[in-house]
């Protein structure tokens, strides 16, 4: 297992895209790669979240990046929110700007989604793409009230303001099985019992509660991912077996007709202690490894 780098000094550059522009980070491999480039992509997420995965790939080119609207890449239309197919767009023009033939995609939850949306539409620019939880709740046979409490989360944000809306979302996230018809008429959890502020300081901007729900609802082409060139892994977490990510992965991979990889510990199994959050760094990156290295 390779030891992750003490000290990352990624090359930041600059990508205009229509509508936005975007800032991503490349890490050059520390002697001449013989894999293509890893492209590591999230959402809500900025590329500060892959800062440990990435230390443990230093044999390769890692290229991570900040969505549009979020960390250092600023929209520049006017608009407040970004859709799905943005997202998708925006990687498709990353990796034209790269240059470097076909890549390998980690996409991480929202970003698992984008990286579907690429491969059904573009799957000539990725060799081999792992969505880990991808949270396509529309897919799961609780999509309905999935789909409604994800609205009712989204409403609250704007109606009350942060903390009553995110510890709505981390009651439904860790939830262990079917998503409750009555969610929406639920008490509103004490945001205080989560770390979580009271008072509303007006702010609607929340890269995840504030943008749209596109990743959650959006109906995926299987037909084009399964005719796809691309090799098309699906990753769940071990820990968050029951969550919704967690079985929205799985119902990808059977509408795909694969087995779905279980990577060590949960939705956010690659942070080494970035935004509070730590997972098994370690052994994520061994797991993701023999993923990709198994052609």
């Amino acid at each position: 297992m390779s030891e992750p780098r003490t000290v990352t000094e990624p090359r930041t550059e600059t990508l205009d895209v229509p509508g936005a522009r975007l800032r991503y980070d490349v890490r050059d491999a520390e002697a001449e790669p013989t894999a293509p480039p890893l492209l590591m992509i999230a959402l809500p997420m900025d590329a500060t979240g892959f800062t440990t995965l990435a230390g443990h790939f230093r044999d390769r080119t890692v290229v991570t990046y900040d969505p549009r609207g979020i960390g250092r890449s600023e929209r520049t239309d006017g608009a407040t929110a970004s859709t799905a197919d943005e997202h998708a767009d925006d990687v498709h023009r990353l990796i034209s700007a790269l240059d470097a033939g076909p890549v390998d995609i980690f996409g991480s939850s929202g970003g698992a989604v984008t990286g579907l949306m690429l491969v059904a539409r573009h799957p000539e620019q990725v060799r081999t793409l792992v969505a880990h939880e991808p949270p396509a709740a529309s897919l799961l046979p609780d999509g309905e009230p999935a789909l409604a409490a994800l609205d009712h989360i989204h409403e609250t944000y704007r109606r009350e303001g942060f903390g009553p809306a995110m510890a709505k979302f981390m009651v439904l996230s860790s939830l262990k099985g079917p998503i409750p018809a009555d969610f929406p008429q639920l008490p509103t959890p004490n945001p205080a019992e989560f770390g979580l502020p009271i008072e509303d300081d007006g702010s609607r901007d929340d890269p995840l509660l504030g943008h749209d729900n596109g990743t959650t609802h959006y109906e995926h082409d299987f037909d084009a991912l399964r005719a796809a060139s691309t090799r098309i892994v699906v990753g769940a977490g071990a820990e968050s077996e029951g969550e919704m990510a967690h079985r929205a992965a799985l119902a990808i991979a059977e509408r795909l007709g694969t087995e779905p990889v279980i990577f060590p510990s949960h939705h956010g199994g690659f942070l080494g202690g970035e935004f509070g959050w730590r997972g098994e760094p370690e052994a994520f990156a061994v797991t993701l490894r023999d993923v990709l290295e198994e052609r």
